[in-house]
C-alpha cells in the first residue's frame, strides 16, 4: 500500500470540449512524473485529429525538466480519445490500463467487426494492472485498486495521499458515473465506490470529469471525507438499494456520449487510430450496434 505520508505534486489540465481532466503527477523528491488520462483532440464531423491538449502537457513536462515514466489510463474512456501514443513518441512513458481491458476488447471488437487481426489480449499496452499491483514513479509508491461498475476495466490509482478515481466518482455535487455501458453494473459500481471511500479520510481524490453542476466553476479535487459526507448519490449513509434504483432509472434517460464511437475504437487500442487495409487511418460507425 502506498505511503500516505507521500504527497505528490499534481498539475491538472482541463479539456472543455470533453469536460475531461488530465493530470501530471510528480514525485516531489525527483523529476519523475506520470500522466493520467491524456486527451487527443478530434473534430468528429470533419474527421480531423489534432493534439493541442497533449502538446500542453508535453510543454509542461519539458519546461519543468521532468522525466515521464508512466502514462496511466484509468479505464477505456467512452467520451474522449487518449493521446498516450503521441505523448509516448515525444517523451516515453509506459502505457498502463486495467487487465480487464481484454473484456472490453472482446465486446467491442465484435461491435466494430474488427476481425482476427485485432488482438484482444491487451498487448497494445505496456502494462496490465491487476488488483493490488504496485509500481513506482521515481520514489513515489503507487498501487491499483480494481473499481469496476462503470466499465469492467476501471481502476483507481492511489499515489501517495492522492487517488485518481477515473469515472468511479464525480465531485460530491456531481455524484457518480453511469453504469449502463456493456459490462457496467450499478451494484458493482456502488461496491467499488465503497472501496474508494474506505481509503483514509484525508486522501485527496482527483476526478476524470466535471460538468459544473448548477453553473458552478469546474472542480476536480476533493477528499474521501467530503465524498462520504456530501456525495449526492452515495454519501451520508445512502444504501446500495437506493443507489441501484436511482442509478438504473437515471441511466435509462441518458443519451450516448457524443464521442463514444471514435473513443472506443481508439482507446481499446491504447490510443492508436485504427487503419484500413491500405494503412490509412479510418474509423467505423456500426449501425444499431451500440
Amino acid at each position: 500500500m502506498a505511503k500516505i505520508t507521500q504527497r505528490p505534486d499534481v498539475k491538472a489540465f482541463f479539456d472543455p470540449a470533453t469536460n475531461t481532466i488530465s493530470y501530471v503527477v510528480k514525485d516531489p523528491d525527483s523529476n519523475a512524473c506520470a500522466v493520467i488520462d491524456s486527451v487527443m483532440d478530434i473534430d468528429y464531423a470533419a474527421g480531423r485529429i489534432t493534439y493541442e491538449n497533449a502538446d500542453e502537457i508535453i510543454k509542461y513536462i519539458e519546461d519543468n525538466g521532468l522525466k515521464l515514466e508512466w502514462q496511466i489510463e484509468t479505464h477505456v474512456h467512452a467520451d474522449h480519445l487518449s493521446a498516450a501514443p503521441y505523448i509516448q513518441e515525444k517523451l516515453g512513458g509506459k502505457i498502463g490500463v486495467g487487465e480487464n481491458i481484454t473484456v472490453v476488447q472482446d465486446v467491442f471488437g465484435k461491435v466494430f467487426n474488427e476481425g482476427t487481426e485485432f488482438q484482444r489480449d491487451g498487448s497494445q499496452f505496456d502494462r496490465l494492472f491487476k488488483e493490488g499491483d504496485t509500481y513506482e514513479i521515481g520514489n513515489l509508491k503507487a498501487y491499483a485498486i480494481h473499481t469496476p461498475g462503470h466499465t469492467p476495466a476501471c481502476m483507481t490509482h492511489v499515489i501517495g495521499d492522492a487517488a485518481f478515481v477515473g469515472d468511479t466518482l464525480f465531485m460530491p455535487d456531481g455524484g457518480s458515473a453511469r453504469a449502463d455501458f456493456p459490462g457496467g453494473d450499478a451494484g458493482i459500481l456502488f461496491d467499488s465506490i465503497q472501496r474508494v471511500l474506505a481509503l483514509p479520510d484525508e486522501t485527496r481524490l482527483f476526478m476524470c470529469h466535471d460538468y459544473g453542476p448548477n453553473g458552478r466553476d469546474i472542480q476536480w479535487e476533493t477528499t474521501v471525507a467530503d465524498e462520504k459526507e456530501h456525495n449526492i448519490h452515495v454519501g451520508a449513509g445512502k444504501t446500495k438499494e437506493e443507489f441501484v434504483k436511482f442509478r438504473t432509472e437515471r441511466d435509462a434517460q441518458l443519451a450516448m456520449p457524443k464521442l463514444i464511437i471514435p473513443s472506443l475504437q481508439v482507446n481499446m487500442r491504447a490510443g492508436e487510430i485504427p487503419t484500413d487495409k491500405d494503412g490509412r487511418p479510418m474509423l467505423k460507425v456500426p449501425v444499431n450496434g451500440l
